[in-house]
């Protein structure tokens, strides 16, 4: 009996013992003996501030909201017969026939995205990627419009595209400042994510200036954690005044979804893409004429700098504008126009978007001296451009570039090889995974091409049937190869 009534005083000590600890907790959480009230002890000054802060963001994507359109696109995808194992197989050709295997089959691929309009005459931004080679645009408005959309113009190497439609007095969105934007700062994703029209998301600016993401060519990224989603391509990426400061382009993503990570292009950058589109039909960037490289800790202590920020100019073009105002092998560009040169990715993307004939005024050390100069920016050259025409034959799509020394020098090419280098392959070109960047075109059907001059003499008369017969440098190496009709 003793044995049973002990765990009974035990258990019995626990109880009190838990009633007292009740009693305590009820007090000074202001529990009540009848039970628990469910009121939360929340005070009304912390109310305020989040209700004002729901109310300032609710009105903010209230007001943008009408401003971003749903973009959906068709395209035709051609592939080449059915793949199959028994292709080969002589059977079951015979029994099936050859259409079957070899005949270019053709089938509709549709693809959403997002837009925003950005005048009330029908202009709207998106993404390159988001129309690239579609048959059909449909444009849906906030209001639940439809309106077929036409291409103005499209920029592979920033990703962007304007699309125009048959529409006035839409709602347009103002344009902000990205140059200004802050670590830290809040902004609002506002697209449509899987289709969903006019999501809304929120978050802040986690980093600006990203390069190397190896999404374009001319790369100067806002990173954000505002959600982005497949469908959010094109979209606008908004501050708390309701200004455009980015178009929400791409994710970095191990799954397919959102992880934290989404990039907008900088609505400056945007803004100037699309201006020359629309007033030029193309995007004429500006050019100073160096090649330029990053500092390294090596290359700070043997030029005697005091930090890495700017960017070492390795070669000067001949009769170009930085040529014309003295800059020099050596020296280092610390400032362009005003804003801060952190390093060539920057360098290059300023001098891009800063239209010919304007003058600027650059900062640069040489030999541990400060000194300012006055360059007037100029569009590059016909020597120097890449892709002057867009020829209807096998080589369109191919841009080329004069060999320069510096091209010879970083590419090892010996002085006895003419010729132009490859430097950009359009995805959509027929030469597309034949010819490579820095292939060097020595001859084009037997003509030996020096230059770029004679590149155009000889590529302007090739019709769009006639196969090419192409002598190439490539990696040390020279050999010829064909472009034929696929």
């Amino acid at each position: 009996m003793m044995l049973k009534r002990k765990p009974i005083f035990i258990a019995s000590i626990f109880t009190i013992a838990g009633l007292i600890l009740g009693l305590i907790i009820s007090s000074n959480f202001g529990f009540h003996s009848k039970g628990y009230s469910g009121e939360a002890s929340i005070s009304k000054e912390a109310i305020e501030i989040l209700t004002k802060t729901n109310n300032a963001i609710a009105e903010v994507a209230e007001a943008v909201k009408p401003s971003v359109v749903n973009i959906s696109s068709t395209k035709t995808i051609k592939d080449h017969g059915i793949p199959s194992p028994f292709s080969n197989d002589p059977f079951f050709r015979r029994f099936f026939g050859d259409d079957l295997f070899d005949k270019p089959r053709e089938h509709k691929q549709s693809g959403l995205g997002s837009g925003v309009i950005v005048d009330k005459n029908g202009y709207i931004l998106t993404n390159n990627h988001v129309i690239k080679d579609a048959d059909e645009i449909k444009v849906k408005l906030s209001d639940k419009r439809e309106f077929k959309g036409k291409v103005i113009g499209t920029d592979k190497k920033t990703d962007i595209a304007v699309v125009k439609i048959d529409a006035k007095d839409l709602p347009a969105i103002r344009f902000g400042d990205s140059d200004k934007l802050k670590v830290g700062e809040t902004v609002l994703a506002i697209g449509n994510p899987f289709g969903l029209n006019l999501t809304v998301t929120t978050g802040i600016i986690s980093a600006t200036g990203r390069a190397n993401v190896g999404i374009a060519d001319y790369e100067d990224f806002i990173q954000t954690d505002a959600a982005i989603n497949p469908g959010n391509s094109g979209g606008a990426l908004v501050n708390v005044r309701g200004e455009l400061v980015g178009i929400n382009t791409a994710i970095l993503s191990t799954s397919g979804g959102y992880q934290g990570i989404g990039f907008a292009i900088p609505s400056n950058m945007a803004k100037a893409v699309m201006d020359s589109l629309i007033k030029k039909g193309k995007v004429v960037r500006g050019w100073l004429g160096v090649s330029i490289q990053d500092l390294t800790p090596e290359l700070v202590k043997q030029f005697n700098l005091k930090s890495e920020e700017g960017v070492l100019v390795a070669d000067v073009v001949e009769d170009s504008p930085a040529e014309k105002v003295g800059i020099e092998r050596g020296d280092v560009i610390v400032e362009f126009d005003g804003k801060e040169v952190k390093d060539s990715r920057s360098l290059r993307n300023m001098v891009a978007g800063t239209a010919p004939d304007t003058e600027v005024k650059i900062k640069l050390i040489r030999n541990g001296s400060s000194k300012t100069i006055t360059a007037k920016i100029s569009e590059v050259s016909g020597e120097m451009r890449a892709g002057l025409k867009d020829y209807e034959n096998l080589l369109k799509g191919v841009s080329v570039q004069d060999l320069t020394p510096s091209i010879r020098k970083s590419l090892n090419i010996q002085k006895k090889i003419d010729g132009v280098v490859i430097t950009d392959i359009e995805e959509d070109s027929p030469a597309e995974g034949v010819l490579m960047r820095d292939d060097v075109i020595m001859e084009i059907n037997r003509k030996k091409i020096k230059n770029v001059k004679d590149y155009e003499s000889v590529v302007s008369k090739i019709k769009s049937d006639q196969n090419i017969l192409l002598l190439l440098h490539r990696k040390g190496a020279t050999t010829y190869i064909t472009l034929t009709e696929k």
